[in-house]
């Protein structure tokens, strides 16, 4: 039986998502639990997988288009089977597709015998015999030329393209050659020519036809759902709050003495004792663990702490929901628990929200001094930077330190520069002395 596909919820929190990628092409078969696409919410992308076997008989969402959650974005149904109820049911949503009809045997036949595949310039029809033949030559649909009925591709389409150009190449290349002017034939691989291949040889000619000429090639890419998420994230913060950063250098000696402590029983990191140390210092200054709302400053007794993860793909920021609470041990697994799904992307959406302030932390990559962006609606943000050996005066003695730097910036709207100077010498103080903490 037929059955509509929704966009999950997957959060409390989520109200729509991204189709990233169809793994699925429309008219191929799908066992339940297989991917069928791929959905971004946020920074996060998750595979989701299909509740029922069958055919991919319409997708409703392409690529790349947001869905709220809950809205139809495809029907899976058997190979014969009537969905024409199924589309008007997406249909009356609102959702943008086309009418498929069983009201005669030769539509019921097209259905049957004919796929259609999304097109750029409307709908591709291709016979079943030539999309089994063009997938076998790794061949892309939408270069071909279809001479059967409305522009349908048959099977001695698929020869004939074959026959006449014997190469194989991906659908970015084809485009790419066409944009640079480049002959594939000129391209000799012994393999599917990929994108790489022409930019690679369009540039070999560009150089060897005139070397003085300068003629370098440039290449656009798309920015990954999680990048744009990114870049309109920092934008929003950039032109919301009009920020500064304060550096204040504390000395870890007793923080490192800790840590050392501690690493029988369980392993801390820096991080660690900084959450709970920030979490501890943030009551005392309930501006900085605020936000804004309109006229109103939202004030809270509680901390989300909010801990920066560098991926491959950018930063995401899982958050340590109460985190004034919690001990050391229990920060620390968590805090490590939290970046190991991240890095598998196996975060959920509720875990990167409602953080009331964050931590990132540069100082394993040798950086001193850097002004962290404000991750909205926050107010504040701390960077943790490099510890570094450091010369300085004692008892009028000079003597070897370690001295970390910390980075706030704040949200001027809501913290003023006493404020900020308060909360830093105050941290400074838990820092140097962390056995306050028990008080």
């Amino acid at each position: 039986m037929g059955s509509l596909v929704v966009m999950p919820k997957l959060g409390l929190t989520m109200t729509e998502g991204e189709i990233e990628k169809w793994h699925k092409k429309e008219g191929e078969e799908i066992k339940e639990g297989e991917i069928l696409f791929d959905v971004t919410t946020d920074k996060l992308t998750n595979e989701i997988e299909a509740k029922v076997s069958g055919v991919v008989r319409k997708i409703l969402a392409p690529e790349g288009e947001t869905v709220e959650c809950l809205k139809n974005v495809a029907i899976i149904a058997g190979i014969d089977e009537d969905i024409s109820a199924l589309l008007k049911e997406a249909d009356a949503e609102g959702d943008s597709i086309e009418d498929e009809s069983d009201s005669s045997k030769e539509t019921k036949e097209e259905v049957s015998k004919e796929e259609q595949l999304p097109s750029r310039e409307g709908r591709l029809k291709i016979s079943p015999a030539a999309k089994k033949l063009a997938i076998e030559n790794d061949l892309d649909f939408e270069i071909i030329t279809g001479t059967g009925p409305e522009g349908r591709i048959v099977i001695e389409d698929v020869k004939k393209y074959i026959e006449n150009n014997k190469i194989k190449v991906s659908p970015a290349a084809n485009k790419l050659a066409k944009d640079l002017g480049v002959d594939l034939k000129e391209i000799n691989v012994n393999r599917r020519v990929m994108k790489s291949d022409v930019l690679t040889f369009s540039n070999n000619s560009n150089s060897s036809s005139d070397v003085n000429t300068g003629a370098y090639a440039e290449e656009k890419i798309e920015m990954s759902p999680m990048r744009k998420v990114i870049s309109a994230r920092m934008s929003e913060s950039w032109t919301t709050s009009p920020t500064v950063t304060y550096d204040i250098k504390v000395d870890t000696s007793n923080l490192k003495k800790l840590k050392n402590d501690f690493k029988d029983i369980c392993k801390i990191t820096y991080t660690d004792l900084l959450i709970k140390i920030v979490s501890k210092v943030l009551l005392q200054f309930p501006l900085l663990n605020s936000s804004i709302d309109g006229n109103e400053l939202i004030m809270r007794n509680y901390v989300n702490m909010g801990v920066a993860v560098a991926l491959e793909q950018g930063l995401i920021v899982p958050v340590i929901k109460y985190s004034n609470n919690k001990g050391l041990e229990e920060i620390s697994t968590e805090v490590k628990d939290l970046a190991q799904k991240a890095k598998n992307n196996e975060l959920e959406s509720d875990s990167i929200k409602g953080g009331t302030f964050t931590i990132t932390n540069l100082g394993m990559f040798g950086i001193e001094y850097f002004s962290p962006i404000i991750n909205q609606p926050e107010v504040a943000i701390l960077g943790v930077n490099k510890i570094t050996e450091t010369p300085v005066v004692e008892n009028g003695e000079i003597v070897i330190k370690p001295l970390m730097n910390l980075s706030l910036t704040a949200d001027h709207r809501a913290v003023d520069g006493s404020v900020a100077a308060q909360f830093l010498l105050t941290l400074k103080k838990y820092v140097e002395k962390p056995e306050l903490l028990l008080l």
